[in-house]
């Protein structure tokens, strides 16, 4: 737990990528996992984490990222997209899954659908996209925590347009919203906000025991 502690002093929101660094494809593939491995609500993962490699997409993005550099600049950029709509058939696809991972028969499962499918159906339309982009930033925690171990930075953005994203990557047609990006490489010697002191709030301030 020390380490992990230690990794989370390390990190900061950096300001200033090196271009000429690049995340190598063996680290992508451990932040993958770390992502893919990720806690959600009753594990359905209701979301896309697209990463965008195209430098023409990136120049675009770009624009609709308030010219916040970090954009084309990183080594990849992440962009963690949640579903617009829930249906039965992502509660079917994750029944699925569950039964074909564990070698269960389909069938034993019901009842936990069916208790899924109500939850889901009790959730007023316009609540389902909060509830989904909420599980965005679970897995975007993953991402920070995992890449900190690796001595990668990761700046999480939300300083950007959904509906130009979403109209750039065409992620709406996708029935996805850009919920939040994250810029991924290595800082930059020059980006002075590296050397600033970690501001947090005390325990006494942040924590409440009753």
């Amino acid at each position: 737990m020390s380490h992990f502690n230690e990794n989370a002093k390390w990190r900061y929101a950096t300001k200033k990528f090196d271009t000429s660094k690049k995340v190598s494809s063996e680290d992508l593939a451990t932040l993958k996992e770390a992502i893919r491995l990720s806690a959600s609500s009753f594990g359905l993962q209701l979301y896309k984490v697209i990463i965008v490699e195209n430098p023409e997409l990136r120049a675009k993005l770009l624009t609709a990222s308030w010219g916040q550099t970090q954009i084309v600049d990183a080594s990849h950029l992440l962009i963690f997209a949640n579903q617009t709509t829930v249906e039965n058939a992502d509660v079917d696809h994750y029944l699925n899954n569950v039964a074909t991972t564990r070698n269960l028969p389909i069938d034993a499962l019901a009842g936990y659908g069916d208790y899924m499918k109500g939850a889901v159906a009790n959730m007023p339309e316009e609540v389902k996209p909060i509830w989904t982009a909420k599980q965005t930033y679970i897995a975007l925690s993953n991402l920070l925590n995992a890449a900190a171990e690796l001595k990668i930075d990761v700046t999480p953005m939300e300083g950007f347009v959904p509906a130009q994203y979403n109209e750039i990557l065409g992620l709406d047609k996708l029935g996805l919203n850009a919920a939040i990006v994250a810029t991924v490489g290595y800082r930059h010697e020059e980006d002075a906000t590296q050397h600033y002191a970690k501001v947090r709030k005390s325990n006494e301030e942040l924590f409440l025991t009753l």
